[in-house]
């Protein structure tokens, strides 16, 4: 992996600045398109994670942070939706030179971002504590606050995206923050950091460490001075952060695999049913979470939906995703490459699973350095097969045969993972009957990978706990007091009265 220039060194962000860390080993960061070196970056020690994580407890009891009014707030958090917006090209160019997702995909991604913050801030200014009306003469109201620091361990697939789901409203609601984001795909997440700051966020806010996950990663979820960790990764990596954040007692947002059912029903346009599975299944290089890569399809349009999904998959233009033509660019790793590539030996040692589309690295000798696969698609699944059941995490879908709706309603759930379904359907009574009964957190209806500021996002099972985005995201940033004022002058002596007092509580 080569270089012809001196590749950038990285050091950690913290309170508001870079600084070098403990360690003088660094790691590579390499373009997932070339295979070139693009970049070197500190690997954060325990004493470095524990530095960054006091400098986010100092600034959030901090007069200047603590003490800052809600408007003021809010208006500090327009101001770096703002800043955002004005460095979004730059941006574009970073994240898909990091991560290998096309310039297209990554720029209508991006561009959305701002909108969190704003949503955020607004709810800031919104935020109303409760009166609850109780029994008796007293009066009861809530007072929250802020829960403290937020740890967030975030994935390579959506650097950007995923850590601003966590931020605005981590930001907006009076929290600070230690980010440690995917080894692989850490440079936005730092350049975003350095921009916050230069725009008046105080520091120690936005911290920002990198390193592995074993190592950073685990310091970081373990680390007692953390009130809540977020974390959107694997459902393993779930399992193991959320147990050493919860010996903390730490609030936990996990966003963790997904294996996506797509009921495809023979009332629905057949040719928009392929279109929405070749989105839902290979946008991203199929390395989303709430990626498409169960189809199941009714009988009727089963063999015509499993052809046109074929040609679909082959006609998509793959390459380098700096190049606004391309369609489909590498999935982030040789890693990765290896984990997809023996899915599809795995499918095709499956009995009767069928490959009509992709399978391998692509020919084109400009690719072989990059992390290249073929948009693959294999027909005839049945639930049993590992494919059927496992996360692959790239360009690799699966078509799936039913007869009738609770048949199809049957597979889609035959899941451990629970984060998102969708439903391609004209019945409106049958659209909304089914996703009653879909097991997940998130539901397209005629669609897919549709998100909002506003709209909940997360799953059950093995795909999580806890919601990102919406007002759900916002008030688990606070801690809620309960005040009960007793509003009778009559005096009280319990003990003088024992015999005839009413109620004890």
């Amino acid at each position: 992996m080569t270089n012809s220039q001196s590749p950038d060194v990285h050091g950690l962000f913290i309170d508001g600045r870079e600084v070098a860390a403990t360690r003088a080993e660094l790691l590579d960061v390499i373009n997932p398109a070339t295979g070139e070196l693009l970049a070197q970056i500190s690997h954060a020690s325990d004493a470095d994670v524990d530095k960054a994580v006091r400098s986010a407890e100092a600034a959030f009891h901090s007069h200047e942070w603590a003490s800052m009014s809600n408007r003021t707030r809010a208006r500090l958090i327009n101001k770096l939706a703002d800043v955002f917006e004005a460095n979004l090209d730059e941006m574009y160019q970073l994240e898909t030179a990091n991560n290998g997702r096309s310039l297209n995909e990554t720029r209508a991604q991006i561009s959305r971002l701002p909108d969190f913050f704003r949503y955020n801030a607004g709810l800031a200014i919104a935020r109303r504590d409760s009166v609850i009306p109780v029994e008796g003469n007293y009066l009861n109201y809530t007072v929250r606050s802020p829960i403290g620091v937020v740890g967030n361990s975030t994935p390579f697939n959506h650097p950007l995206m995923i850590m601003v789901k966590s931020l605005a409203p981590t930001l907006a609601s009076g929290c600070t923050t230690v980010v440690k984001p995917s080894e692989y795909t850490p440079l936005t997440t730092l350049r975003l950091a350095q921009l916050f700051s230069e725009a008046g966020l105080p520091p120690g806010c936005f911290n920002v460490i990198t390193g592995l996950g074993p190592t950073t990663g685990k310091a970081l979820a373990e680390h007692p001075g953390l009130a809540k960790w977020v974390l959107t990764g694997g459902t393993e990596a779930g399992r193991i952060t959320g147990a050493l954040a919860g010996s903390n007692f730490a609030h936990q947002t996990l966003e963790l695999g997904g294996k996506t059912p797509v009921l495809v029903f023979d009332d629905f346009d057949v040719e928009q049913a392929v279109n929405y599975a070749a989105f839902g299944g290979f946008i991203g290089a199929g390395q989303t979470c709430i990626c498409g890569s169960r189809q199941i399809v009714q009988d009727k349009v089963y063999d015509e939906f499993v052809e046109r999904l074929a040609a679909k998959a082959k006609s998509i233009r793959i390459g380098n995703p700096a190049d606004p033509s391309v369609q489909l660019g590498p999935v982030v790793s040789a890693r990765q490459q290896k984990r997809v590539l023996d899915y599809i030996r795995i499918g095709l040692e499956e009995d009767k699973a069928r490959l009509v589309a992709g399978g391998k690295v692509p020919i084109d000798p400009a690719l072989q350095r990059g992390f290249f696969v073929e948009p693959t698609v294999f027909a005839d699944v049945t639930p049993r097969m590992r494919i059927f059941q496992e996360e692959v995490f790239g360009p690799f879908v699966s078509v799936t045969r039913f007869s009738t709706e609770a048949e199809g309603l049957a597979l889609a759930n035959d899941s451990p993972f629970g984060l998102a379904g969708a439903i391609r359907t004209n019945d409106i009574t049958r659209a909304h009957r089914v996703a009653a009964r879909l097991k997940c957190g998130i539901v397209w209806i005629n669609d897919h990978h549709r998100l909002d500021p506003a709209s909940p996002w997360g799953g059950i099972k093995d795909s999580g706990i806890g919601r990102e985005c919406g007002t759900e995201s916002f008030d688990q940033h606070f801690e809620t007091k309960s005040v009960m004022v007793r509003l009778d002058d009559a005096p009280f002596d319990w003990y003088k009265d024992t015999a005839t007092q009413a109620r004890l509580n």
